[in-house]
């Protein structure tokens, strides 16, 4: 594959995923265990026919390929899958994807402590401005009552940085079989909290075949489109070319779904995105360099 056909691929997975919030808006009644245990489902299929095609495997290969990095990082994207849902369904989309937005720098952070990566002064300058820019998002949330939405976005940027890190020491050539784990592990989840502590697993017929898109159609393609680029294209330029999910995933619940973002998450949000952007492109330069 070359360079600009994996740069495709990884844009493409972006736009599929920015669809998300949209659809989370169009769910009618589905609670978020609910939501969690069917859109499960339908990633972890998605993903693992992906894993099968690119490995040219067959699933039973594939599953028993699985290991114990798999394992670790199948364990971190189950809490960051959860903590996405219910950050969607308690704050707003803008909230939560600037804030996912600045995973890139949690994972730098991590990468230092337990690899000994040091970050460069450009990840450290980039991390000291996303800072006031979700500062200013999450004073934003506070006061519309919406802190409880940004903590989960947090918690899930935090596991997903976890789960890049894990992914960085095991060095596997992608992450799909960390994904499809996240995916199984994310249904029992929601399977057992929907039946123990929530309202069981009936849902609308409606609401059962929207979740199941969502699943499979932008996360379980979405995710695994850009795992399948990464392998062709520098980190740096992988963190930039993501940020069009941040970008898109406002627009598209503004323009169909009538949420429109508030000044402090405008001005927060494009402060992220400037810092992580800058980022990337200083890596990005400082590697060609050397």
């Amino acid at each position: 594959m070359t360079k600009r056909s994996a740069m495709g691929l990884i844009l493409l997975g972006a736009s599929f995923m920015s669809f998300v919030g949209l659809l989370m808006h169009l769910i009618d009644s589905a609670d978020g265990f609910q939501i969690l245990a069917y859109r499960s489902i339908s990633l972890a299929a998605m993903v693992a026919v992906v894993a099968c095609l690119l490995r040219r495997s067959s699933p039973f290969r594939f599953i028993a390929s699985l290991d114990r990095h798999d394992l670790a990082m199948g364990l971190a994207l189950s809490i960051a899958f959860s903590s996405y849902v219910f950050a969607m369904l308690n704050t707003s989309v803008a909230s939560t994807l600037f804030i996912l937005s600045i995973t890139p720098l949690f994972a730098a952070i991590m990468a230092w402590a337990w690899i000994g990566e040091r970050p460069s002064a450009a990840t450290l300058g980039a991390m000291v401005l996303a800072a006031l820019g979700v500062g200013l998002m999450v004073q934003d949330g506070v006061d519309l009552g919406r802190t409880t939405g940004n903590l989960y976005a947090f918690l899930s940027a935090i596991t997903f940085a976890l789960m890049l890190t894990l992914a960085r020491r095991s060095q596997k050539p992608d992450v799909l079989g960390g994904t499809f784990l996240g995916g199984v592990f994310c249904m029992a989840i929601g399977v057992t909290c929907s039946l123990s502590i929530g309202g069981g697993l009936g849902v609308s017929t409606y609401d059962f075949w929207l979740i199941l898109f969502m699943g499979g159609f932008t996360i379980g393609i979405g995710i695994a489109f850009v795992t399948w680029g990464t392998s062709y294209v520098p980190a740096a330029e992988v963190s930039l070319l993501v940020l069009l999910e941040s970008v898109l995933g406002p627009i598209w619940v503004w323009l169909f779904a009538n949420e429109a973002m508030t000044t402090p998450e405008m001005i927060g949000g494009a402060i992220v995105l400037v810092a992580v952007a800058a980022q990337a492109i200083v890596d990005q330069r400082e590697a060609a360099i050397t």
